[in-house]
């Protein structure tokens, strides 16, 4: 199964793709996360020592030029749209516990020159990764949907949008459900996290009219605890985790 995570900056969209990948792996499947957030802070969640040096794909000038037919610092009129990408998930992804991180990076697009070739391989990549594979897939985004074209939404079957209760996480949701059709995402559905209350609940509810809700996660401090990196992914209670299991389980 492939599930794109999106939502407002903060609202946890990366502690949940931490959780929802541990959860997974512990029903035995194979999982890969990509983290294409510009946080990039899923590393930190699953307790990757800062001494592994993860570098993001976007940072490899060298390959990405070498697999777009341009050259580093030069202006690329002429790029390859399609460059080789299928070696890449092996090569570069840190395995932690059985789970896989991929760290993609973004596109920086102001002083570098063209960004035309970084976007073809990231977007490469992530059909590639969305469309051929064969494991789940967790991708991890930022509050819009750039990194994924008509191709490869096509892989996407579910599209996640973790919102607080709060009416602005609300409508960052009604804005990536448009955009998400625009592109052909069908699958769009509602997480709500840190609620305290039933009344919590129901403002959720009310802001996402016309969303479909999947679930509610509720005010943990234990997922605080991971959310901050005070607590290691691996090191939390089981029972934390079953209402991330129940969200699983709701996934056809």
């Amino acid at each position: 199964m492939k599930i794109a995570l999106t939502g407002k900056g903060g609202v946890g969209k990366s502690t949940l793709a931490a959780m929802i990948a541990r959860v997974v792996r512990d029903q035995d499947n194979k999982v890969v996360v990509i983290d294409a957030d510009p946080d990039m802070n899923l590393a930190t969640l699953f307790d990757i020592s800062p001494q592994a040096s993860i570098t993001p794909i976007i940072e490899m000038k060298e390959l990405i030029a070498e697999r777009t037919g341009t050259e580093v610092g030069q202006p690329a009129p002429f790029f390859t749209m399609n460059p080789k990408v299928d070696d890449i998930p092996e090569s570069y992804w840190v395995d932690q516990n059985g789970i896989k991180l991929l760290v993609m990076g973004t596109v920086q697009r102001g002083g570098g020159g063209c960004a035309c070739p970084e976007n073809a391989f990231l977007k490469s990549l992530l059909g590639h990764m969305m469309i051929a594979r064969k494991e789940w897939v967790i991708l991890d985004m930022e509050a819009g949907i750039e990194h994924l074209g008509r191709g490869t939404a096509l892989g996407v079957d579910y599209m996640l949008v973790v919102v607080e209760p709060n009416r602005t996480s609300a409508e960052t949701a009604h804005r990536i459900q448009k955009l998400a059709a625009d592109i052909g995402i069908k699958q769009v559905k509602v997480v709500g996290n840190k609620v305290r209350s039933a009344s919590d609940e129901d403002l959720i509810r009310n802001a996402c009219d016309g969303l479909e809700i999947l679930g509610f996660l509720p005010l943990s401090e234990q997922i605080r605890q991971i959310s901050t990196g005070e607590v290691a992914l691996e090191r939390i209670d089981v029972q934390t985790l079953d209402p991330v299991r129940e969200l699983v389980g709701r996934l056809d």
